[in-house]
C-alpha cells in the first residue's frame, strides 16, 4: 500500500474521509493526530493514479497539504 499524509482543517477531516472512503476499495483513511489535523491515506497499489487524481481535486476544494510520512510504502 502507498501511504500519503496530509494536514487539513480539523473541521474537514470527516468530510474528506467520507469522500475518499466512498470510493470503496481504493484507499482507507485514518486520523493520525486529531489536534494537529493530520490524516493518513493508504492507497491500494492498483489504484494509485485514480487516488492521485482524487486527492488533487480534494486539495482544490479543501485546504490540504501533503506532508512527509517517513516511508511512502506500507507492507
Amino acid at each position: 500500500m502507498i501511504r500519503k499524509c496530509f494536514t487539513l482543517k480539523t473541521s474537514d477531516i470527516s468530510l474528506v474521509q467520507f469522500i475518499i472512503e466512498g470510493y470503496e476499495g481504493l484507499a482507507t483513511v485514518s486520523t493520525i493526530d486529531s489536534k494537529a489535523a493530520v490524516i493518513q491515506v493508504l492507497i491500494m497499489p492498483d489504484f494509485v493514479l485514480e487516488m492521485e487524481s482524487l486527492l488533487q481535486d480534494l486539495q482544490i476544494l479543501f485546504p490540504m497539504e501533503e506532508i512527509s510520512s517517513g516511508s511512502d510504502r506500507v507492507e
